[in-house]
């Protein structure tokens, strides 16, 4: 039978969710974790990971165009849109396996499924019912899934989702949030891009050195608004330097 009472279930199974997971039962506290759609959530699988991996790919691409800089040569430099994707999938999907045989290994019985709080003490499980945004990597083996479960304590750990504009709704096509942004089938023209945080900088740097028109918009009067200024102001500089990038 099952094994549905812990110690402790926490609900999401992101950077905040995971290592929680893993150090709690490092001390001996009996642990499951919750996730219904990626292991390592939206940081590992979407965000921070296979952005930087694209980033790398961009590096890699200016660098193979500024050859002649480092005496060196290279002939009709260009690149595969969907083999740059395919790279940050695979390098997130590494990571993805790596979480689950931490997991594993600490011995945290992983819950599939979308938790709810029910009466004191108790979680609902049940079977997911948001599409998941492909691909998306199977669940580790093992894994218990709809239910109703026990836990002395409960951490909610479900970390963040894309901001919706009025008049900007999503929709795959001329409107991406990061999810579409993170897997072009090809690159457009151009890009308009929404936020000059962390995030839209990030996706600005790629498109542009990828040849893209881009443009940032950004409410308030310095991009990266949440960055020290000093800083924020020697990037602004440094990216309009390029007449591709606004």
């Amino acid at each position: 039978m099952a094994e549905t009472e812990f110690d402790i279930i926490i609900i999401g199974s992101g950077p905040g969710g995971y290592v929680t997971a893993i150090r709690a039962a490092q001390l001996g506290f009996k642990t499951a974790i919750i996730e219904r759609e990626h292991l390592g959530g939206i940081c590992l699988n979407w965000g921070c990971i296979p952005t930087k991996a694209l980033l790398r790919s961009a590096e890699i691409y200016h660098y193979m165009q500024q050859a002649k800089d480092y005496g060196l040569s290279a002939e009709k430099v260009g690149f595969d849109a969907k083999a740059v994707v395919a790279r940050s999938r695979a390098v997130s999907g590494r990571l993805n396996m790596g979480v689950g045989g931490l997991l594993k290994k600490n011995k945290v019985q992983v819950i599939w499924g979308e938790a709810k709080l029910g009466k004191m003490g108790e979680v609902i499980v049940a079977n997911p019912t948001k599409v998941p945004m492909q691909p998306q990597h199977a669940p580790p083996r093992g894994t218990l899934g709809a239910g109703t479960y026990k836990a002395k304590h409960t951490i909610i750990a479900t970390g963040a989702r894309p901001r919706v504009l009025p008049g900007l709704e999503p929709d795959g096509k001329l409107v991406w949030t990061y999810f579409e942004a993170m897997v072009p089938p090809a690159m457009p023209k151009s890009l308009l891009v929404v936020g000059s945080g962390a995030i839209g900088i990030e996706f600005a740097s790629f498109y542009h050195s990828m040849g893209v028109d881009v443009t940032v918009v950004e409410i308030v009067d310095q991009i990266m608004p949440v960055e020290d200024a000093e800083i924020a102001k020697i990037a602004q500089k440094q990216l309009e330097r390029n007449p591709e990038m606004r």
